[in-house]
C-alpha cells in the first residue's frame, strides 16, 4: 500500500503543480488587463475561474494532508483500523478509498446520515 500511497502523492503533486501554475498565469493576465470584475463582461468569467483553480487547489491541498496521514497510520501499524471500531477496513474499502480512516459501516454519509 505504501506505493500505492507514493503514486496517488506523486499524481496529487502534479496536479497541484499545473493548478497553481495556472492560478498564477491567470492572475499574471488579470493583473496586466484593466478589467473591472464588476463592469467588465469577462471579469466575472475570470472571478469564476479564479475561484474554481483556487478551489481546485484546496481540494488536492487537503487530499495531501490525507496522504499524509494514511502514511503516518501506516508507519505507526494502525492503517487499515477503522478509527470508530478498531477492526480492520475492508481490503476492497482500502483499494477505493486508500486514505480511509475507518470501515464501511462508519464511513461518513452526504447529509451526515448513517
Amino acid at each position: 500500500m505504501a506505493a500505492r500511497l507514493a503514486a496517488e502523492r506523486a499524481a496529487v503533486l502534479a496536479r497541484l503543480e499545473r493548478t497553481d501554475d495556472d492560478l498564477a498565469a491567470l492572475m499574471a493576465a488579470s493583473r496586466d488587463s484593466n478589467a473591472d470584475d464588476e463592469h467588465d463582461p469577462e471579469g466575472q468569467t475570470i472571478a469564476f475561474e479564479r475561484a474554481q483553480l483556487s478551489g481546485s487547489a484546496d481540494l488536492a491541498r487537503a487530499h495531501l494532508a490525507e496522504l499524509d496521514a494514511a502514511d503516518a497510520r501506516l508507519l505507526g501499524g494502525t492503517y487499515g483500523v477503522c478509527e470508530v471500531c478498531h477492526r480492520p477496513i475492508g481490503v476492497p474499502r482500502l483499494e477505493a478509498r486508500p486514505t480511509a480512516r475507518t470501515c464501511i459501516e462508519h464511513a461518513p454519509r452526504p447529509g451526515g446520515a448513517r
